[in-house]
């Protein structure tokens, strides 16, 4: 028996990933930078540093995600297109928060059997979401795993390098009294609580992916694969042309908890969950599953994927610079000095309809 044929006795094809490789070229190249050097399929992914020159005291910014068991749905349905959509927005966006302009991205997929057309659909969603975060997609890695994964399961993680000027880099010490919650409307879930999300509205509940609800118009399914909102040029954008002091990607945690993050112990912040009405799968996923409230708010991002600390002054600019980018944001609350545990988040009154 020849290596090759060895190999693929044990269950990898070489062959297989391969040709995914061949089928991905074009998304990557969609998603190259001018600093981007070489191209695909060396043993490491190049960028010019030189470009760096440019910051009198650069920092460089690292992150690390994945999208969690979001990949169930998406081995369900057969649909692989979104899910490098969550995987970027997962990375870039905690990036995003200090200030740091994301520059590049590599990805991992591992799988229990490589099917080319399934990896380059899933390689195709993580270049059109570096373009859209306006970071290049530098290299990767494809395992084969079988045995350890079933044949059709598969699991993708990723990390993004950037870069932000030093005495622009947001964050607590920023931070004052009287600045202004601006809250950034999620798409949908994005990628947390997918667990209990699955519990409650597949196993306990039984509901199919493929039952349409009127609330959601539009098939479980479908909501439930909704990619997650890329935030990361617009908060770029209200970094640079407003006095913003902090941001907090609302992963996993839940909004208060992901806030606190970027608080400083001698000041805390209230918001009025009066100021929004969370999409209607979150109420779904409330009612359905008779969730208490404070477990759901502190799974999901209950409608708000992104909120900045911001000068009361530059509130109304901020919330146009969003709107410019697509994205829909209010103001939810506000910072004052801390009365009792410091640096804490407190959600006060109820969401219209709950």
């Amino acid at each position: 028996m020849s290596e090759s044929n060895a190999y693929a006795e044990a269950g990898v094809n070489i062959q297989a990933a391969d040709t995914a490789i061949e089928l991905m070229k074009g998304w990557i190249e969609k998603s190259r930078r001018p600093e981007v050097i070489g191209g695909l399929g060396g043993f490491a992914g190049l960028f010019d540093a030189s470009a760096l020159t440019r910051y009198t005291r650069p920092l460089l910014a690292t992150s690390t995600d994945g999208v969690g068991t979001k990949v169930a749905i998406a081995q369900a349905m057969d649909i692989h297109d979104t899910i490098g959509f969550d995987l970027v927005g997962m990375v870039v966006d905690d990036l995003v928060v200090c200030g740091a302009e994301p520059l590049f991205m590599t990805d991992y997929i591992a799988t229990g059997r490589v099917v080319p057309e399934k990896i380059a659909a899933i390689v195709k969603g993580i270049a059109e979401g570096c373009v859209l975060a306006g970071c290049a997609l530098v290299g990767g890695e494809t395992a084969e795993h079988p045995g350890l994964l079933g044949p059709d399961d598969y699991d993708v993680a990723g990390a993004t390098t950037g870069v932000v000027e030093a005495d622009k880099l947001l964050g607590p010490g920023r931070v004052r009294p009287g600045d202004v919650v601006i809250a950034m409307e999620a798409s949908g879930l994005h990628s947390n609580g997918y667990s209990l999300v699955r519990h409650v509205l597949l196993e306990k509940s039984g509901l199919a992916l493929e039952g349409h609800h009127d609330e959601l118009g539009r098939t479980l399914g479908e909501e439930l694969l909704e990619p997650t909102r890329i935030y990361a040029k617009a908060c770029l954008a209200l970094a640079d042309r407003t006095r913003t002091h902090a941001m907090s990607h609302v992963t996993g945690g839940g909004l208060a908890a992901n806030l606190e993050r970027v608080m400083p112990v001698e000041l805390s912040a209230t918001l009025d969950r009066s100021s929004w009405t969370p999409q209607p799968i979150f109420d779904l996923v409330r009612r359905i599953g008779d969730v208490p409230q404070p477990d759901l708010e502190m799974t999901l991002n209950c409608g708000v994927g992104m909120v900045s600390l911001t000068d009361p002054e530059d509130v109304d600019a901020a919330i146009a610079v969003l709107a410019e980018h697509g994205v829909r944001a209010w103001v939810a609350g506000e910072v004052g000095a801390a009365t009792g545990r410091g640096g804490a988040v407190e959600l006060v009154g109820q969401h219209p309809g709950w």
